[in-house]
């Protein structure tokens, strides 16, 4: 079996290249590679001409724009990115009979409430990146091509970037260190959303001598628990300090402030919570808590 990954460079698209390899071959192209695969996603005709080049049995996208803020000066990449290239990849994949999966997002939500967020809830995004991520659910879905969306949140990875590791950089600096209090949602390892791709992949997918269920659509995708980004902060100091790592700033000086008091460009959802029970049900998964995950990436950093 042939598996198209796109995004292979980012925190989740980089954990997908090990998960999926159990299944078949990856071939993931570089952005302008030497073997003529077209990775680049603002070039939607090469795109395309790379998926019939190809021709997988499934096309993995964990590529999209991500910088929340910035999309909302910058509209138009964002759409190409989180909504056109979806359309383009799910029409490709309906020609070719493929599957598709793609990563999207509780901010297609407005965050509203205290309850999780269940799949068939109506959707009301408060931001550009929200929007176009909508978007690129509606076009997949559309396309009538058999898809895996997998919603998630609060993504992180011991490579790259993360909340984490902003936390710890800022407590060896600051005497105090004020922290959201007020949106809660779910911290997820993007080795846990890589894992469970392939699980699902391996459930909807045909094999010699085995039955096989399909079950196209929507899926959320988090770790279990719950917490707020202050707490999330609390948690990743008493680690650190555990550790043996010197901070200036202690688990108990992080100041609990509410989003209005930290501004930004784009508005974010407070309830960010979403509900597993029909990923866990379809697919026979339980999913870990995440403190679990947290712990096992900062004993890589740390």
């Amino acid at each position: 079996m042939k598996i198209l990954l796109l995004g292979k460079n980012g925190q989740v698209g980089w954990e997908l290249q090990r998960s999926l390899s159990v299944l078949g071959e990856v071939v993931a192209p570089e952005r302008y590679g030497a073997d003529g695969l077209c990775g680049d996603l603002n070039d939607l005709r090469s795109l395309a001409q790379t998926v019939h080049r190809v021709r997988p049995q499934v096309i993995v996208n964990a590529a999209a724009y991500t910088a929340v803020d910035k999309a909302e000066s910058e509209p138009g990449l964002a759409h190409t990115l989180n909504a056109l290239v979806p359309g383009v990849l799910a029409r490709e994949a309906r020609q070719l009979g493929a599957w598709l999966v793609h990563y999207s997002t509780d901010y297609v939500f407005d965050g509203s409430g205290d309850r999780p967020w269940r799949e068939a809830d109506g959707p009301a995004p408060l931001s550009m990146y929200g929007k176009t991520k909508l978007e690129g659910e509606q076009q997949i879905v559309s396309s009538g091509c058999r898809h895996l969306i997998f919603r998630t949140s609060w993504i992180y990875a011991a490579r790259g970037n993360n909340f984490a590791k902003t936390i710890l950089g800022l407590a060896c600096e600051r005497e105090q260190l004020p922290v959201i209090n007020d949106q809660i949602g779910a911290p997820t390892g993007a080795d846990l959303l890589a894992d469970v791709t392939a699980h699902a992949l391996r459930h909807v997918l045909p094999s010699v001598g085995h039955d096989y269920l399909a079950h196209p659509g929507i899926y959320h995708v988090v770790a279990s628990g719950e917490t707020s980004w202050y707490d999330y902060a609390r948690f990743v100091l008493e680690i650190a300090t555990q550790a043996g790592r010197t901070l200036k700033v202690k688990p108990g000086d992080v100041i609990p402030i509410p989003s209005s008091l930290y501004p930004a460009p784009a508005r974010r959802p407070h309830n960010s919570r979403l509900d597993t029970a029909k990923l866990r049900a379809t697919f026979g998964l339980s999913l870990p808590d995440w403190r679990l995950g947290v712990s096992r990436m900062l004993k890589e950093v740390l």
